[in-house]
């Protein structure tokens, strides 16, 4: 099927490129850190200069990553446990070579002018990096004004509900890994492979990781509570609660996959007592407002939903907080949860 003709153009003003990112959009990075124990910078270089007599070295600290060399990390004696004698002593080593040659991918995003991942860019077979120019954000964003299909102010406000989100669930950083392995890289709700690292045609698929319990009523999203959806089923799944999306064999089966209780699961919908006990702390109110003060509106939302579910009123937590404010509050459009 022939390809619709574009009707719609982005013309783009007061855009300029910074010089050091000009004419590098395919050109090939590696990231890792300096080998130096005492140095924390981080090195990216040309993919083209590690050839096999490389001599890499570090613009802060000068220390050389040269082929064929190792940076001592210890010594060892290698113990018998049972008599105490030394079986062998050596040294650990780091050998350059192994080292630099597990070093990730990096290039420069066209549009925005940052060096990121390579896992952060569509594949491209074409280009030299194979993958596209723009990264997936710019590409997002590109497509969201030229389709018409979502206005940068909602791109702002969904982005600081999530923040807000995050903020009251104290959500700890997630291992994907992990989670890819747990659900075999497949989608729990339809199995479809999601492993980034394989394309299907010229689609190539990734996963989404779901609040298992939704972080609308505040619940944290952990390595070991997070489920694996396709772009698909997160999408329908969004701020559901498993029993209202999950079929019961479903929800017998995510249940140890996800550590929660089977009767949790298919119960019914609850905020998180643990983000509505920090909520009950005046300083801790006093600060959401500082810096959401951009947006009442969500953390009046916010209050009504628990409000109607649980009978607290977190604005009252502070003592100070405006009474203009809660009668703002009280007039608002009632709270669906």
């Amino acid at each position: 099927m022939a390809r619709r003709a574009p009707y719609t153009e982005v013309d783009k003003k007061n855009f300029s490129r910074p010089a050091h990112v000009e004419g590098k959009g395919d050109v090939l990075y590696r990231g890792f850190q300096c080998l130096n124990p005492k140095c924390t910078n981080f090195i990216f270089v040309e993919d083209s200069a590690i050839t096999d007599d490389f001599a890499i070295e570090c613009d802060v600290c000068t220390f050389r990553h040269v082929a064929g060399e190792t940076t001592l990390v210890y010594d060892y004696d290698l113990r018998d446990r049972r008599n105490n004698t030394v079986i062998e002593s050596g040294k650990f080593e780091i050998l350059h070579d192994d080292y630099v040659d597990e070093a990730k991918g990096y290039k420069y995003c066209i549009i925005c002018s940052t060096l990121k991942s390579l896992e952060l860019f569509d594949k491209h077979s074409a280009r030299k990096t194979g993958r596209q120019g723009e990264c997936n954000l710019c590409k997002q964003l590109y497509n969201s004004i030229k389709n018409q299909t979502r206005l940068a102010d909602q791109h702002r406000e969904a982005s600081q509900k999530r923040r807000l989100y995050t903020e009251l669930t104290n959500s700890p950083r997630i291992d994907i890994g992990t989670i890819y392995e747990r659900f075999d890289s497949k989608c729990f709700k339809c199995g479809l492979e999601l492993d980034s690292d394989r394309e299907k045609g010229k689609a190539e698929l990734r996963g989404n990781l779901d609040h298992t319990l939704p972080a609308k009523f505040l619940w944290t999203l952990t390595t070991d509570n997070a489920t694996l959806l396709c772009k698909a089923h997160n999408a329908e799944k969004a701020e559901k609660w498993p029993g209202d999306y999950y079929t019961d064999a479903e929800l017998r089966r995510l249940s140890p996959l996800v550590g929660i209780d089977y009767l949790m699961l298919r119960g019914k919908q609850h905020f998180n007592p643990h983000a509505i006990e920090r909520l009950k702390s005046a300083d801790y109110v006093e600060k959401l407002f500082a810096k959401y003060a951009r947006y009442p509106d969500e953390l009046i939302s916010l209050r009504n939903r628990i409000l109607a579910a649980t009978g607290f009123d977190f604005f009252k937590s502070w003592p100070k907080i405006s009474a203009d404010l809660i009668e703002k509050a009280d007039k608002a459009k009632p709270a669906t949860n």
